[in-house]
Protein backbone atom coordinates (compact mmCIF):
# COMPACT_ATOMS: atom_id res chain seq x y z
CA UNK A 1 0.00 0.00 0.00
CA UNK A 2 2.92 2.27 0.81
CA UNK A 3 4.43 1.50 -2.61
CA UNK A 4 1.21 2.51 -4.38
CA UNK A 5 1.10 5.76 -2.42
CA UNK A 6 4.73 6.52 -3.29
CA UNK A 7 4.10 5.65 -6.94
CA UNK A 8 1.13 8.02 -7.02
CA UNK A 9 3.23 10.80 -5.52
CA UNK A 10 5.90 10.22 -8.18
CA UNK A 11 3.29 10.41 -10.93
CA UNK A 12 1.87 13.63 -9.53
CA UNK A 13 5.38 15.08 -9.31
CA UNK A 14 6.05 14.12 -12.95
CA UNK A 15 2.81 15.76 -14.12
CA UNK A 16 3.52 18.94 -12.10
CA UNK A 17 7.05 19.11 -13.45
CA UNK A 18 5.86 18.46 -17.02
CA UNK A 19 3.16 21.17 -16.88
CA UNK A 20 5.67 23.60 -15.38
CA UNK A 21 7.94 22.88 -18.35
CA UNK A 22 5.11 23.65 -20.79
CA UNK A 23 4.43 27.00 -19.13
CA UNK A 24 8.10 28.01 -19.21
CA UNK A 25 8.83 26.66 -22.72
CA UNK A 26 12.01 25.23 -21.23
CA UNK A 27 12.28 21.64 -22.57
CA UNK A 28 13.36 19.19 -19.88
CA UNK A 29 14.17 15.48 -20.10
CA UNK A 30 11.69 12.86 -18.87
CA UNK A 31 12.26 9.13 -19.08
CA UNK A 32 9.78 7.09 -21.12
CA UNK A 33 8.02 5.72 -18.01
CA UNK A 34 7.34 9.27 -16.85
CA UNK A 35 5.89 10.16 -20.25
CA UNK A 36 3.68 7.06 -20.10
CA UNK A 37 2.24 8.03 -16.71
CA UNK A 38 1.70 11.63 -17.91
CA UNK A 39 -0.10 10.45 -21.06
CA UNK A 40 -2.23 7.96 -19.11
CA UNK A 41 -3.20 10.77 -16.73
CA UNK A 42 -4.43 12.93 -19.60
CA UNK A 43 -6.24 10.07 -21.36
CA UNK A 44 -8.02 9.02 -18.15
CA UNK A 45 -9.22 12.60 -17.68
CA UNK A 46 -10.35 12.98 -21.29
CA UNK A 47 -7.68 15.58 -22.15
CA UNK A 48 -6.90 14.20 -25.61
CA UNK A 49 -5.13 17.30 -26.97
CA UNK A 50 -2.74 17.34 -23.99
CA UNK A 51 -2.17 13.59 -24.34
CA UNK A 52 -1.27 14.04 -28.02
CA UNK A 53 1.21 16.81 -27.17
CA UNK A 54 2.82 14.62 -24.49
CA UNK A 55 3.08 11.71 -26.97
CA UNK A 56 4.74 14.00 -29.50
CA UNK A 57 7.26 15.30 -26.95
CA UNK A 58 7.82 11.81 -25.57
CA UNK A 59 8.60 10.35 -29.00
CA UNK A 60 10.93 13.25 -29.77
CA UNK A 61 12.97 12.24 -26.69
CA UNK A 62 12.39 8.45 -27.01
CA UNK A 63 11.80 7.75 -30.72
CA UNK A 64 12.18 3.97 -30.34
CA UNK A 65 9.75 3.56 -27.39
CA UNK A 66 7.16 0.93 -28.36
CA UNK A 67 4.95 1.78 -25.39
CA UNK A 68 4.72 5.45 -26.37
CA UNK A 69 3.88 4.43 -29.95
CA UNK A 70 1.17 2.12 -28.60
CA UNK A 71 -0.31 5.09 -26.74
CA UNK A 72 -0.20 6.97 -30.04
CA UNK A 73 -2.17 4.08 -31.59
CA UNK A 74 -4.71 4.31 -28.76
CA UNK A 75 -5.30 7.99 -29.54
CA UNK A 76 -5.54 7.30 -33.29
CA UNK A 77 -8.18 4.63 -32.64
CA UNK A 78 -10.07 7.02 -30.36
CA UNK A 79 -10.06 9.58 -33.17
CA UNK A 80 -11.25 6.89 -35.61
CA UNK A 81 -8.09 7.19 -37.71
CA UNK A 82 -8.05 3.43 -38.06
CA UNK A 83 -5.91 3.07 -41.20
CA UNK A 84 -3.07 5.08 -39.69
CA UNK A 85 -3.38 3.15 -36.40
CA UNK A 86 -3.31 -0.15 -38.32
CA UNK A 87 -0.21 0.88 -40.25
CA UNK A 88 1.64 1.87 -37.06
CA UNK A 89 0.67 -1.44 -35.39
CA UNK A 90 2.12 -3.38 -38.33
CA UNK A 91 5.44 -1.60 -37.78
CA UNK A 92 5.35 -2.33 -34.05
CA UNK A 93 4.49 -6.00 -34.66
CA UNK A 94 7.65 -6.35 -36.74
CA UNK A 95 9.64 -5.02 -33.75
CA UNK A 96 7.87 -6.81 -30.86
CA UNK A 97 5.65 -9.67 -32.11
CA UNK A 98 5.13 -10.92 -28.54
CA UNK A 99 3.82 -7.64 -27.09
CA UNK A 100 0.22 -8.35 -25.99
CA UNK A 101 -0.73 -4.67 -26.26
CA UNK A 102 -0.22 -4.83 -30.03
CA UNK A 103 -2.84 -7.59 -30.28
CA UNK A 104 -5.16 -5.71 -27.94
CA UNK A 105 -5.01 -2.50 -29.98
CA UNK A 106 -5.46 -4.42 -33.25
CA UNK A 107 -8.49 -6.12 -31.68
CA UNK A 108 -9.80 -2.69 -30.69
CA UNK A 109 -9.62 -1.59 -34.33
CA UNK A 110 -11.45 -4.73 -35.50
CA UNK A 111 -14.10 -4.18 -32.82
CA UNK A 112 -14.70 -0.66 -34.10
CA UNK A 113 -15.19 -2.19 -37.56
CA UNK A 114 -17.75 -4.64 -36.08
CA UNK A 115 -15.39 -7.57 -36.71
CA UNK A 116 -15.95 -8.95 -33.21
CA UNK A 117 -15.03 -12.60 -33.89
CA UNK A 118 -11.71 -11.55 -35.44
CA UNK A 119 -11.14 -9.25 -32.46
CA UNK A 120 -11.72 -12.21 -30.11
CA UNK A 121 -9.18 -14.29 -32.06
CA UNK A 122 -6.53 -11.62 -31.53
CA UNK A 123 -7.41 -11.20 -27.87
CA UNK A 124 -7.02 -14.95 -27.36
CA UNK A 125 -3.55 -14.63 -28.93
CA UNK A 126 -2.82 -11.74 -26.52
CA UNK A 127 -3.59 -14.09 -23.61
CA UNK A 128 -0.57 -16.25 -24.42
CA UNK A 129 1.73 -13.23 -24.03
CA UNK A 130 -0.02 -11.37 -21.19
CA UNK A 131 1.31 -11.37 -17.64
CA UNK A 132 -2.00 -9.95 -16.40
CA UNK A 133 -4.80 -11.91 -18.12
CA UNK A 134 -7.71 -10.28 -16.23
CA UNK A 135 -7.94 -7.24 -18.51
CA UNK A 136 -7.77 -9.40 -21.63
CA UNK A 137 -10.56 -11.70 -20.45
CA UNK A 138 -12.63 -8.61 -19.67
CA UNK A 139 -12.07 -7.32 -23.24
CA UNK A 140 -13.09 -10.71 -24.67
CA UNK A 141 -16.23 -10.61 -22.52
CA UNK A 142 -17.09 -7.17 -23.90
CA UNK A 143 -16.68 -8.41 -27.49
CA UNK A 144 -19.16 -11.21 -26.78
CA UNK A 145 -21.53 -8.66 -25.25
CA UNK A 146 -21.36 -6.62 -28.46
CA UNK A 147 -22.61 -9.76 -30.26
CA UNK A 148 -25.33 -10.41 -27.63
CA UNK A 149 -23.63 -13.73 -26.83
CA UNK A 150 -24.30 -13.56 -23.10
CA UNK A 151 -23.22 -17.11 -22.29
CA UNK A 152 -19.69 -16.67 -23.66
CA UNK A 153 -19.52 -13.14 -22.26
CA UNK A 154 -20.39 -14.51 -18.83
CA UNK A 155 -17.70 -17.22 -19.05
CA UNK A 156 -14.98 -14.71 -19.90
CA UNK A 157 -15.97 -12.24 -17.18
CA UNK A 158 -15.82 -15.18 -14.75
CA UNK A 159 -12.29 -15.95 -16.00
CA UNK A 160 -11.43 -12.31 -15.44
CA UNK A 161 -12.57 -12.62 -11.82
CA UNK A 162 -10.54 -15.80 -11.36
CA UNK A 163 -7.47 -13.80 -12.38
CA UNK A 164 -8.45 -10.71 -10.35
CA UNK A 165 -11.18 -11.09 -7.72
CA UNK A 166 -11.08 -7.32 -7.08
CA UNK A 167 -12.34 -6.47 -10.59
CA UNK A 168 -15.84 -5.43 -9.56
CA UNK A 169 -16.76 -4.18 -13.03
CA UNK A 170 -16.30 -7.78 -14.23
CA UNK A 171 -18.47 -8.99 -11.35
CA UNK A 172 -21.22 -6.56 -12.33
CA UNK A 173 -20.93 -7.77 -15.93
CA UNK A 174 -21.26 -11.41 -14.86
CA UNK A 175 -24.46 -10.57 -13.01
CA UNK A 176 -25.70 -8.49 -15.96
CA UNK A 177 -25.35 -11.61 -18.13
CA UNK A 178 -27.15 -13.79 -15.57
CA UNK A 179 -29.96 -11.21 -15.36
CA UNK A 180 -30.32 -10.92 -19.12
CA UNK A 181 -30.54 -14.73 -19.36
CA UNK A 182 -33.02 -14.69 -16.43
CA UNK A 183 -30.79 -17.14 -14.55
CA UNK A 184 -31.44 -15.84 -11.04
CA UNK A 185 -30.86 -19.16 -9.27
CA UNK A 186 -27.63 -19.75 -11.20
CA UNK A 187 -26.50 -16.23 -10.30
CA UNK A 188 -27.07 -16.96 -6.61
CA UNK A 189 -25.06 -20.20 -6.86
CA UNK A 190 -22.19 -18.39 -8.56
CA UNK A 191 -22.20 -15.54 -6.05
CA UNK A 192 -22.20 -18.00 -3.15
CA UNK A 193 -19.11 -19.69 -4.63
CA UNK A 194 -17.49 -16.28 -5.09
CA UNK A 195 -18.31 -15.35 -1.47
CA UNK A 196 -16.79 -18.62 -0.17
CA UNK A 197 -13.45 -17.27 -1.43
CA UNK A 198 -14.20 -13.57 -0.78
CA UNK A 199 -16.45 -13.49 2.31
CA UNK A 200 -16.11 -9.72 2.86
CA UNK A 201 -16.90 -8.63 -0.69
CA UNK A 202 -19.65 -6.05 -0.20
CA UNK A 203 -20.42 -5.93 -3.95
CA UNK A 204 -21.10 -9.68 -4.08
CA UNK A 205 -23.36 -9.52 -0.99
CA UNK A 206 -25.19 -6.58 -2.56
CA UNK A 207 -25.69 -8.45 -5.84
CA UNK A 208 -26.88 -11.67 -4.19
CA UNK A 209 -29.36 -9.59 -2.20
CA UNK A 210 -30.73 -8.12 -5.43
CA UNK A 211 -31.15 -11.63 -6.86
CA UNK A 212 -33.14 -12.73 -3.80
CA UNK A 213 -35.21 -9.54 -4.08
CA UNK A 214 -36.08 -10.37 -7.71
CA UNK A 215 -37.16 -13.84 -6.56
CA UNK A 216 -39.34 -12.28 -3.79
CA UNK A 217 -37.23 -14.00 -1.12
CA UNK A 218 -37.17 -10.91 1.05
CA UNK A 219 -35.76 -12.33 4.28
CA UNK A 220 -32.76 -13.77 2.45
CA UNK A 221 -32.34 -10.48 0.60
CA UNK A 222 -32.38 -8.62 3.92
CA UNK A 223 -29.66 -10.87 5.36
CA UNK A 224 -27.52 -10.36 2.25
CA UNK A 225 -27.76 -6.58 2.45
CA UNK A 226 -26.90 -6.74 6.15
CA UNK A 227 -23.72 -8.64 5.26
CA UNK A 228 -22.93 -6.04 2.58
CA UNK A 229 -23.21 -3.33 5.24
CA UNK A 230 -21.05 -5.34 7.68
CA UNK A 231 -18.43 -5.59 4.92
CA UNK A 232 -18.63 -1.85 4.20
CA UNK A 233 -20.64 0.35 6.55
CA UNK A 234 -20.45 3.24 4.05
CA UNK A 235 -22.00 1.25 1.16
CA UNK A 236 -24.95 3.48 0.22
CA UNK A 237 -26.39 1.03 -2.33
CA UNK A 238 -26.83 -1.63 0.35
CA UNK A 239 -28.81 0.72 2.61
CA UNK A 240 -31.06 1.73 -0.29
CA UNK A 241 -31.75 -1.88 -1.27
CA UNK A 242 -32.31 -2.84 2.35
CA UNK A 243 -34.85 -0.02 2.60
CA UNK A 244 -36.71 -1.40 -0.45
CA UNK A 245 -36.84 -4.88 1.13
CA UNK A 246 -38.13 -3.49 4.43
CA UNK A 247 -40.88 -1.68 2.50
CA UNK A 248 -41.91 -4.98 0.92
CA UNK A 249 -42.04 -6.48 4.42
CA UNK A 250 -44.18 -3.49 5.53
CA UNK A 251 -41.53 -2.50 8.09
CA UNK A 252 -41.75 1.13 7.06
CA UNK A 253 -40.15 2.73 10.11
CA UNK A 254 -37.04 0.59 9.67
CA UNK A 255 -37.02 1.39 5.95
CA UNK A 256 -37.00 5.11 6.79
CA UNK A 257 -34.00 4.57 9.11
CA UNK A 258 -31.99 2.97 6.29
CA UNK A 259 -32.92 5.63 3.75
CA UNK A 260 -31.94 8.30 6.29
CA UNK A 261 -28.48 6.75 6.69
CA UNK A 262 -27.88 7.31 2.97
CA UNK A 263 -28.71 11.01 3.42
CA UNK A 264 -26.08 11.23 6.15
CA UNK A 265 -23.41 9.37 4.15
CA UNK A 266 -23.68 11.48 1.02
CA UNK A 267 -25.66 14.28 -0.60
CA UNK A 268 -29.41 13.61 -0.51
CA UNK A 269 -30.75 11.56 -3.43
CA UNK A 270 -34.21 12.14 -4.84
CA UNK A 271 -34.81 8.36 -4.70
CA UNK A 272 -34.21 8.17 -0.93
CA UNK A 273 -36.34 11.26 -0.24
CA UNK A 274 -39.18 9.87 -2.35
CA UNK A 275 -39.10 6.48 -0.61
CA UNK A 276 -39.07 8.17 2.83
CA UNK A 277 -42.15 10.13 1.76
CA UNK A 278 -43.91 6.94 0.61
CA UNK A 279 -43.10 5.23 3.92
CA UNK A 280 -44.45 8.15 5.97
CA UNK A 281 -47.62 8.15 3.89
CA UNK A 282 -48.13 4.43 4.58
CA UNK A 283 -47.55 5.11 8.28
CA UNK A 284 -50.28 7.75 8.11
CA UNK A 285 -47.96 10.68 8.75
CA UNK A 286 -49.21 12.95 5.97
CA UNK A 287 -47.25 16.05 7.01
CA UNK A 288 -43.87 14.30 6.82
CA UNK A 289 -44.93 12.50 3.64
CA UNK A 290 -45.70 15.68 1.71
CA UNK A 291 -42.64 17.37 3.22
CA UNK A 292 -40.40 14.68 1.72
CA UNK A 293 -42.23 14.68 -1.62
CA UNK A 294 -41.55 18.42 -1.79
CA UNK A 295 -37.87 17.82 -0.97
CA UNK A 296 -37.77 15.21 -3.75
CA UNK A 297 -38.87 17.61 -6.49
CA UNK A 298 -36.65 20.34 -5.07
CA UNK A 299 -33.67 17.97 -5.25
CA UNK A 300 -34.52 16.74 -8.76
CA UNK A 301 -37.23 18.74 -10.59
CA UNK A 302 -36.96 16.39 -13.59
CA UNK A 303 -37.87 13.27 -11.62
CA UNK A 304 -41.44 12.58 -12.70
CA UNK A 305 -42.01 10.11 -9.85
CA UNK A 306 -41.67 13.01 -7.39
CA UNK A 307 -44.32 15.18 -9.04
CA UNK A 308 -46.58 12.16 -9.53
CA UNK A 309 -46.25 11.26 -5.84
CA UNK A 310 -47.39 14.77 -4.80
CA UNK A 311 -50.21 14.85 -7.36
CA UNK A 312 -51.49 11.38 -6.48
CA UNK A 313 -51.31 12.21 -2.78
CA UNK A 314 -53.67 15.17 -3.23
CA UNK A 315 -55.90 13.19 -5.57
CA UNK A 316 -56.31 10.51 -2.91
CA UNK A 317 -57.25 13.32 -0.50
CA UNK A 318 -59.73 14.61 -3.13
CA UNK A 319 -57.96 17.97 -3.00
CA UNK A 320 -58.12 18.37 -6.77
CA UNK A 321 -57.19 22.06 -6.77
CA UNK A 322 -53.81 21.32 -5.17
CA UNK A 323 -53.36 18.26 -7.37
CA UNK A 324 -53.92 20.46 -10.43
CA UNK A 325 -51.52 23.09 -9.11
CA UNK A 326 -48.67 20.57 -8.84
CA UNK A 327 -49.52 18.92 -12.17
CA UNK A 328 -49.31 22.31 -13.87
CA UNK A 329 -45.91 22.91 -12.25
CA UNK A 330 -44.72 19.53 -13.51
CA UNK A 331 -45.98 20.24 -17.05
CA UNK A 332 -44.19 23.59 -17.05
CA UNK A 333 -40.94 21.73 -16.35
CA UNK A 334 -41.55 18.85 -18.79
CA UNK A 335 -44.42 19.39 -21.21
CA UNK A 336 -43.64 16.15 -23.08
CA UNK A 337 -44.28 13.79 -20.16
CA UNK A 338 -47.38 11.76 -20.94
CA UNK A 339 -47.87 10.76 -17.28
CA UNK A 340 -48.39 14.40 -16.35
CA UNK A 341 -50.96 14.95 -19.12
CA UNK A 342 -52.95 11.86 -18.12
CA UNK A 343 -53.25 13.23 -14.60
CA UNK A 344 -53.98 16.72 -15.92
CA UNK A 345 -56.91 15.28 -17.88
CA UNK A 346 -58.22 13.19 -14.99
CA UNK A 347 -58.05 16.05 -12.46
CA UNK A 348 -59.74 18.55 -14.79
CA UNK A 349 -62.44 15.97 -15.45
CA UNK A 350 -63.06 15.66 -11.69
CA UNK A 351 -63.21 19.46 -11.44
CA UNK A 352 -65.70 19.56 -14.35
CA UNK A 353 -63.24 21.58 -16.46
CA UNK A 354 -64.16 19.47 -19.47
CA UNK A 355 -62.43 21.43 -22.21
CA UNK A 356 -59.16 21.29 -20.28
CA UNK A 357 -59.72 17.59 -19.61
CA UNK A 358 -60.20 16.99 -23.35
CA UNK A 359 -56.98 18.90 -24.01
CA UNK A 360 -55.16 16.64 -21.56
CA UNK A 361 -56.40 13.43 -23.18
CA UNK A 362 -55.61 14.81 -26.65
CA UNK A 363 -52.09 15.73 -25.58
CA UNK A 364 -51.60 12.27 -24.06
CA UNK A 365 -52.61 10.69 -27.37
CA UNK A 366 -50.29 12.99 -29.30
CA UNK A 367 -47.46 11.85 -27.03
CA UNK A 368 -48.17 8.19 -27.82
CA UNK A 369 -50.38 7.11 -24.93
CA UNK A 370 -52.69 4.80 -26.87
CA UNK A 371 -54.39 3.12 -23.91
CA UNK A 372 -58.03 2.35 -24.65
CA UNK A 373 -59.17 4.34 -21.60
CA UNK A 374 -57.61 7.50 -23.05
CA UNK A 375 -59.56 7.15 -26.31
CA UNK A 376 -62.82 6.34 -24.50
CA UNK A 377 -62.55 9.16 -21.95
CA UNK A 378 -61.75 11.71 -24.64
CA UNK A 379 -64.70 10.51 -26.72
CA UNK A 380 -67.12 10.83 -23.78
CA UNK A 381 -65.91 14.37 -23.03
CA UNK A 382 -66.13 15.47 -26.68
CA UNK A 383 -69.71 14.25 -26.78
CA UNK A 384 -70.50 16.02 -23.50
CA UNK A 385 -69.15 19.39 -24.71
CA UNK A 386 -71.15 19.11 -27.94
CA UNK A 387 -68.55 17.90 -30.42
CA UNK A 388 -69.99 14.58 -31.67
CA UNK A 389 -68.10 14.67 -34.98
CA UNK A 390 -64.78 14.98 -33.16
CA UNK A 391 -65.88 12.19 -30.79
CA UNK A 392 -66.59 9.92 -33.75
CA UNK A 393 -63.27 10.75 -35.41
CA UNK A 394 -61.50 10.00 -32.13
CA UNK A 395 -63.21 6.58 -31.90
CA UNK A 396 -62.27 5.69 -35.47
CA UNK A 397 -58.65 6.42 -34.52
CA UNK A 398 -59.09 4.08 -31.56
CA UNK A 399 -60.34 1.32 -33.89
CA UNK A 400 -56.97 1.38 -35.67
CA UNK A 401 -55.41 0.18 -32.42
CA UNK A 402 -58.35 -1.75 -30.96
CA UNK A 403 -60.35 -3.17 -33.93
CA UNK A 404 -62.20 -5.70 -31.74
CA UNK A 405 -63.10 -3.49 -28.81
CA UNK A 406 -66.85 -3.60 -28.10
CA UNK A 407 -66.89 -0.39 -25.99
CA UNK A 408 -65.68 1.63 -28.97
CA UNK A 409 -68.38 0.14 -31.21
CA UNK A 410 -71.20 0.78 -28.69
CA UNK A 411 -70.13 4.42 -28.39
CA UNK A 412 -70.06 4.83 -32.17
CA UNK A 413 -73.54 3.29 -32.38
CA UNK A 414 -74.88 5.68 -29.72
CA UNK A 415 -73.32 8.73 -31.37
CA UNK A 416 -74.67 7.86 -34.82
CA UNK A 417 -78.16 7.21 -33.46
CA UNK A 418 -78.05 10.58 -31.66
CA UNK A 419 -77.16 12.18 -34.99
CA UNK A 420 -80.09 10.25 -36.53
CA UNK A 421 -77.78 8.31 -38.86
CA UNK A 422 -79.69 5.07 -38.27
CA UNK A 423 -77.84 3.05 -40.91
CA UNK A 424 -74.42 3.61 -39.36
CA UNK A 425 -75.90 3.31 -35.88
CA UNK A 426 -77.29 -0.14 -36.71
CA UNK A 427 -74.00 -1.21 -38.34
CA UNK A 428 -71.99 -0.38 -35.22
CA UNK A 429 -74.46 -1.76 -32.67
CA UNK A 430 -74.56 -5.08 -34.53
CA UNK A 431 -70.75 -5.16 -34.66
CA UNK A 432 -70.61 -4.37 -30.93
CA UNK A 433 -73.13 -7.09 -30.06
CA UNK A 434 -71.15 -9.62 -32.09
CA UNK A 435 -67.98 -8.69 -30.24
CA UNK A 436 -69.45 -8.71 -26.71
CA UNK A 437 -73.17 -8.88 -25.99
CA UNK A 438 -72.78 -8.24 -22.24
CA UNK A 439 -71.19 -4.85 -22.87
CA UNK A 440 -74.46 -3.42 -24.21
CA UNK A 441 -74.71 -2.01 -20.67
CA UNK A 442 -72.39 0.75 -22.01
CA UNK A 443 -75.20 1.87 -24.28
CA UNK A 444 -77.65 1.84 -21.38
CA UNK A 445 -75.37 3.89 -19.13
CA UNK A 446 -74.13 6.49 -21.62
CA UNK A 447 -76.98 6.66 -24.16
CA UNK A 448 -80.11 5.92 -22.14
CA UNK A 449 -82.54 7.48 -24.65
CA UNK A 450 -81.00 5.55 -27.51
CA UNK A 451 -81.02 2.32 -25.50
CA UNK A 452 -84.76 2.72 -24.88
CA UNK A 453 -85.62 3.14 -28.58
CA UNK A 454 -87.77 0.25 -29.79
CA UNK A 455 -85.64 -0.30 -32.91
CA UNK A 456 -82.49 -0.57 -30.74
CA UNK A 457 -84.14 -2.93 -28.24
CA UNK A 458 -85.28 -5.12 -31.14
CA UNK A 459 -81.71 -5.38 -32.48
CA UNK A 460 -80.35 -6.23 -29.03
CA UNK A 461 -83.03 -8.92 -28.56
CA UNK A 462 -81.79 -10.68 -31.70
CA UNK A 463 -78.49 -11.44 -29.94
CA UNK A 464 -79.88 -12.62 -26.59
Amino acid sequence: MKFNHEEEEENNFSITRYESMLRSNDVKFFDSDEFESIIHHYLENGKIAKAKKAISLGLSQHPSSVNLKLLQVEVLVFENRLDKADSLLAQLYAIEPENEEIYIQKANILSKQNEHLKAIELLNMALSYADDTADVYSLIGMEYLFMDDFENAKINFMRCLEADNQDYSALYNVIYCFDFLEQHQEAIEYLNMFLDKNPYCEVAWHQIGKQYFDLNEYEKALTSFDFAIISDEYFIGAYLEKGKVLEKLKRHSEAIENYRITLELDDPTSFALLRIGKCYERLGNDDLAIQHYSKTVHEDPLLDKGWIAITDYYMRKRDYQKALYYTNKAINIDGENVLYWKRYAKINNRLAFFEEAERGYRKALELGNYEIETWLNRSDILRYIGEPDAAIQNLYQAIEFYPDNAEVQYRLAGLYYEMQDYEKGEYHIRKALELDYEYHIVLEELFEKIFNLTLVKNIISEYE
